[in-house]
């Protein structure tokens, strides 16, 4: 009985570090598997934009002379910018 105790000292820091090394190890795989998932799953928007010359100096003048917060509705002061305060 004395020599299964000693070896059940011997091994218990042993099987714990293999224990806790295991766990890591399931923890980084289902980690992995749950960032391939969700990367999967991410609806991705690919957007291209074509630019046609012929109606290059319409989108220059829109540029130039609109203002997207001003078309929101928000408050813009003389250069189209947000006003604050």
């Amino acid at each position: 009985m004395d020599e299964i105790s000693k070896l059940l000292k011997e091994a218990k820091p042993l099987y714990f570090a293999r224990k806790r090394r295991n766990n890591r190890i399931k923890a980084l795989a289902a980690m992995l598997a749950l960032v391939f998932m969700a990367g999967h799953f991410y609806p991705q928007k690919y957007t291209y934009v074509e630019y046609s010359f012929d109606n290059l100096e319409r989108e220059i003048y829109l540029t130039e002379n609109g203002s997207v917060i001003e078309d929101l509705g928000l408050p813009t002061d003389e250069f189209g910018l947000l006003m604050v305060g």
